[in-house]
């Protein structure tokens, strides 16, 4: 099995379609082909089920693609491991974080990694916080800025960068505004709540201190963006629960504090990969956070 049949193979996979892959990998479309039935002749399988429009995995396809990726990842590393070593950091930084993380500004520290290593080409993709730790562990990602999590230590380290409490973000014609008390989970049983899809760190971490008081509630709006949040909120269409930087996003709301749970607490970390498994690029990034990100 070669080197470049995987690579031939993850990128059809991922665009889905032959044409588009040759294209970006800049080789002839037959070429392309003859590559990946040379890979299913030697692995005695079909990879993709091919139509008119599109290709999609094979069951046997969608095995081979999580250790194509994990091989070609730990391909990257090598060459960068030699490059750094030289004194040149090149390759790719993947970088995976979730929306309006806190402890880090991450436009700002990639911009400044960016002067610093104006060789390494720089990815960034945005996920939930389980997503990004599945990621990391896979060597999909260098590292990853996300909710804490139960890591692994075998694949993955967390690194603390903060710790807030959890806000209540409400309309400011709501009965719980027009109060202007802290509130507890139970004060909050009967109100419909905005929130975020379950794999954010916020709802995570609102997940965890209502079910540790003993509350159920009730999302009715759920999302995928912060401003989408903030928006039905300001709609007074439900309240939501949420770190407490979020409140100098859309000053007009009015937040509340949560109290009486332990669990209450949004904490954020970086993931990343064991020592052994790093790569220059992460090295040197984590490097420049523990340096202020200057």
């Amino acid at each position: 099995m070669e080197l470049r049949h995987l690579q031939h193979f993850v990128a059809v996979a991922e665009d889905q379609h032959f044409t588009r892959a040759a294209e970006r990998l800049m080789v002839s479309q037959s070429g392309l082909s003859a590559s990946i039935r040379a890979l299913e002749r030697e692995l005695q399988t079909p990879l993709f089920v091919r139509t008119t429009r599109r290709v999609t995995l094979t069951e046997a396809g969608r095995a081979l693609l999580a250790e194509a990726e994990r091989v070609l990842a730990q391909v990257r590393a090598a060459h960068e491991a030699v490059a750094a070593v030289q004194g040149v950091l090149r390759g790719t930084l993947a970088l995976g974080s979730e929306q309006c993380i806190a402890g880090v500004n991450v436009a700002q520290l990639l911009a400044t990694f960016r002067r610093r290593h104006p060789d390494v080409e720089i990815r960034l993709r945005q996920w939930g916080s389980a997503a990004l730790a599945e990621e990391v562990a896979a060597g999909r990602l260098d590292l990853a800025f996300a909710y804490r999590t139960e890591a692994d230590p075998e694949q993955l380290r967390s690194v603390a960068l903060t710790s807030e409490p959890m806000t209540v973000l409400c309309h400011p014609d709501h009965r719980l505004a027009r109060a202007g008390v802290p509130v507890t989970p139970h004060d909050l049983a009967d109100e419909v709540f905005v929130d975020f899809h379950p794999d954010w760190g916020p709802r995570r971490a609102t997940d965890a201190a209502f079910t540790a008081a003993g509350v159920r509630r009730t999302v009715a709006l759920e999302v995928n963006d912060v401003h989408s949040l903030l928006d039905l909120v300001d709609e007074d269409l439900g309240i939501a629960v949420v770190p407490r930087h979020f409140r100098h996003k859309r000053e007009a709301l009015t937040a509340l504090p949560l109290k009486d749970t332990d669990e209450a607490a949004y904490e954020t970390v970086a993931l990343v990969p064991s020592p052994r498994a790093a790569s220059p690029a992460a090295r040197a990034l984590m490097a420049l956070l523990d340096d202020g990100g200057a």
